[in-house]
């Protein structure tokens, strides 16, 4: 029966994830097909814009082709016109001539005669006839302005699509994941005059998900980077708090972009973890990635605060006050009381490596960051004060002090107080390391045998500290 049973557990299991991925294909689907419409619509409207634009182009085009025979036209009729009212009048001098010469034939006084044959020939030497040239200046020739548009004819029934270029591969052996940033590498796709010549950028999106099949990632929104001039982009500056980010890049060139590359699933994996407010102090309020202290109104928070006599902050004291046995400290077992003012992760460290760091904000007196057995830090225990606990403590009230604490030990430390805490754990090789982030130096480190579950931990009094994980 119960080997039925997890048999049949095995198949629900199968069914289920076969549903999800059917689910994830419908969807895909869908907005597929609503990308398609869109899509067709906006290439639609362009393909007409652009018609448009060929026709009017056109138009432009044979008016100004127009323009230009009509003043060739106008130019040779205007010399035509010029050449025929010469010729008209030269014409109506040289018969006013013609029959003055004839009637001079019939003169019979000598002298007459004489005279008047002096005056045609001066008349014929002056005569516009003789002086107008008797060809037309211009001919009707207007060849030189044919036109045969049988190749761009041929341009406009060649007309198509513009030519794109192909989808890149992105070459995974190349591709690296490494201090919170990610190399992206690819090969090229053809670059061919058929393939729309060459490529002149690429682009890339990518986004975060928990699911290792980038063909099911859905919902979360792609990040793009743009104008990319290489085959290799390195983006930096993330916070890994997602299990991979998947990846897709394409080409464009002078025409336009081609389509994504299959996506790819890089692993990020990095440590994440938020404050366990169960566990917080009464007094220790808890926003997001910041932990403030918050005093209740006990009157001994206020009058310690004025003390001029009170030489150091609860955490340096060798013993701990009794604790206030209040209705809700009854009620809420796991909150930390009294003077120690700690708050735990809420991730397990058990194997591996882990890295987050801590920030102390400009209000901030006192504070300690390290690692804890969970189960081994009573409610009034101070980090550093048991054989549970390893912290880095740290404090500006009154004077500055930086102290690594373990197992009730304390060794001070002759560093300036750091800005950015960074910590370290390799649980494996029982390192816990605490590095200066902004100097880049090592401030303690702690070497030992880790045999329970650690979680990270923290104490503030006075002030407020805000952590960064999805840290490598």
């Amino acid at each position: 029966m119960e080997h039925q049973k997890e048999a049949l557990r095995r198949i629900i299991s199968t069914l289920a994830s076969k549903n999800e991925e059917l689910h994830h294909f419908l969807e895909s689907v869908d907005n597929t097909v609503a990308g398609l419409q869109e899509e067709s619509c906006k290439v639609m409207s362009e393909l007409e814009e652009e018609l448009e634009k060929l026709s009017s182009a056109l138009k432009e085009r044979g008016a100004e082709l127009g323009d230009i025979i009509n003043k060739e036209k106008q130019r040779k009729e205007a010399e035509l016109e010029r050449q025929l009212l010469e010729g008209r009048n030269a014409l109506l001098s040289c018969e006013e001539l013609l029959e003055f010469a004839n009637q001079t034939l019939s003169v019979t006084n000598e002298e007459e005669f004489f005279t008047a044959a002096k005056q045609i020939k001066e008349r014929v030497t002056m005569a516009p006839a003789f002086r107008l040239t008797t060809r037309p200046m211009v001919s009707e020739n207007m060849s030189q302005y044919t036109v045969d548009f049988s190749t761009e004819r041929a341009g406009l029934q060649r007309l198509y699509f513009l030519p794109v270029p192909g989808s890149p591969e992105i070459d995974t052996s190349r591709c690296a994941v490494r201090d919170n940033a990610i190399t992206v590498a690819w090969q090229p796709i053809g670059e061919t005059a058929e393939d729309g010549g060459p490529i002149e950028r690429y682009e890339l999106e990518y986004r975060k998900t928990n699911c290792d099949n980038p063909l099911r990632v859905t919902g979360a929104c792609w990040e793009k980077i743009c104008d990319i001039r290489n085959t290799e982009v390195t983006i930096s500056g993330l916070k890994f708090d997602t299990l991979f980010v998947v990846v897709r890049v394409r080409a464009r060139n002078k025409a336009a972009a081609g389509e994504f590359s299959e996506p790819v699933a890089m692993e990020t994996r990095a440590f994440n973890f938020g404050f366990d407010a169960a566990t917080a102090h009464a007094e220790l309020k808890v926003q997001g990635d910041t932990i403030t202290w918050e005093p209740q109104g006990v009157k001994g928070h206020e009058a310690r605060l004025r003390s001029k006599d009170n030489k150091s902050s609860p955490f340096s004291r060798g013993s701990t006050p009794s604790p206030h046995k209040t209705a809700e400290s009854r009620v809420r077992r796991e909150r930390f009381a009294g003077e120690s003012y700690t708050v735990l992760g809420d991730q397990d460290m058990n194997k591996g490596c882990y890295y987050w760091e801590l920030r102390p904000l400009d209000d901030w007196k006192s504070l300690s960051v390290g690692v804890a057995y969970r189960g081994n830090l009573g409610r009034f225990d101070q980090l550093g004060k048991s054989a549970g606990s390893w912290c880095l403590f740290a404090s500006q009230w009154l004077q500055s002090s930086l102290v690594a604490k373990h197992n009730n030990r304390a060794k001070a430390l002759d560093w300036q107080l750091p800005r950015r805490i960074g910590i370290y754990c390799d649980y494996d090789h029982g390192d816990l390391l605490f590095v200066d982030v902004d100097r880049l130096c090592l401030l303690h480190s702690f070497k030992t045998k880790f045999v329970q579950p650690l979680v990270p931990a923290f104490t503030v009094w006075c002030g407020s500290i805000t952590i960064a994980t999805g840290l490598q």
